[in-house]
């Protein structure tokens, strides 16, 4: 074997080795520092008209957007959250009460005199003893439950927020630097990138384009579902319909229920007061109008933009979330992105 080989495959070696022991460094704060990516590729051109505006000041234009995208984020999260933890407390004091006073059985009678709950109750009655069930004990029971739970939960909770505070100050120290030296780090990667120049170039835009497209067509889609689920609180007569709304709006990018966390227990608190019409016109507004806009809209928003069929766009976006949590918004389709793009190019390189 040649010097110049070896001398090859040693450079391969330690380069592939070198890649692994950064990974290894680097995997407790991929995500803050993925996310801190997210947010400097949207807020990127308002940070670059701030800095025109600061005479290319880069340092102050970088602390300046820093700050901004954590009074953007943090602020409004902050006083949802704490307007939620009110909501809450108030709604479970509101259900204890009820079950107290014996309301939630008069509301349970009046559920039962319902004709197709009637009719499901005929049904189910030859194969379950439905006399043996006690739905009061059981809601007492549960709700006693639940709140020992809470109190032994508080722990973790506090575990969990703490880190969620470390994890967003990494995300906010990964952003700074990034609108500080992004124009300086996006040339390198360019210059690392082993393509020809218009292979390189056509990669990278079809990378922007399906981030910009993920990423705002996410906000487009929260802003829908907010204002669809608080006019619906609103037609309704539910009390504090903008904050309800504003709450699914937030909640939407949440993978695992979204906005169902808020219209769900409504529409059953709904139903459990006896306001049978509406609890089943919210239940009905919320599976059929609100979540299927998420459904619906989200691959055809990304695909308008990209070019990519819904359908591929769909089963990425939902294997995103299972592989990769929250973030899998954007990964699954970057990752599909890269495959039908590194297709493209194999097969204008071989016409």
């Amino acid at each position: 074997m040649k010097k110049e080989h070896i001398f090859f495959i040693f450079i391969l070696f330690l380069t592939f080795l070198s890649m692994y022991l950064l990974y290894q460094i680097l995997s407790p704060f991929l995500t803050s520092i993925i996310w801190a990516i997210f947010l400097a590729l949207i807020f990127y051109p308002l940070f670059k008209k701030l800095q025109r505006i600061l005479k290319k000041k880069g340092i102050l234009s970088a602390l300046i957007m820093t700050l901004f995208v954590l009074s953007v984020i943090l602020l409004p999260f902050s006083l949802l959250m704490a307007s939620l933890a009110v909501e809450v407390v108030e709604v479970y004091h509101q259900a204890q009460e009820m079950m107290e006073t014996g309301q939630v059985q008069i509301y349970l009678e009046k559920i039962r005199e319902l004709p197709i709950l009637k009719w499901i109750l005929v049904r189910l009655n030859p194969y379950i003893d439905l006399s043996q069930i006690d739905p009061i004990n059981f809601l007492m029971k549960n709700l006693k439950q639940v709140s020992t739970f809470l109190f032994n939960q508080t722990t973790k909770i506090l575990k969990g927020l703490s880190t969620f505070v470390v994890g967003f100050f990494f995300t906010l120290l990964s952003l700074y630097y990034l609108f500080k030296d992004g124009d300086h780090l996006f040339a390198r990667l360019k210059e690392i990138i082993p393509l020809p120049l218009k292979e390189r170039d056509l990669l990278l835009r079809r990378f922007k384009d399906m981030i910009y497209a993920t990423i705002y067509g996410g906000i487009f889609i929260a802003i829908i579902q907010g204002i669809l689920g608080g006019l619906c609180f609103w037609v309704l007569g539910i009390s504090s319909p903008v904050f309800w709304g504003t709450a699914m709006a937030f909640l939407s990018f949440i993978p695992i229920g979204g906005t169902a966390l808020v219209w769900g227990p409504a529409s059953i608190f709904l139903l459990i007061q006896g306001a049978f019409l509406k609890g089943f016109i919210l239940l009905g507004f919320g599976v059929l109008v609100i979540s299927m806009v998420d459904n619906l809209l989200r691959p055809f928003l990304i695909s308008t933009k990209t070019k990519i069929h819904p359908l591929l766009l769909f089963f990425a976006v939902l294997g995103g979330i299972e592989a990769f949590g929250l973030i899998g918004l954007v990964a699954g389709p970057l990752i599909a992105t890269l495959f039908l793009t590194l297709i493209e190019i194999y097969i204008q390189g071989i016409k």
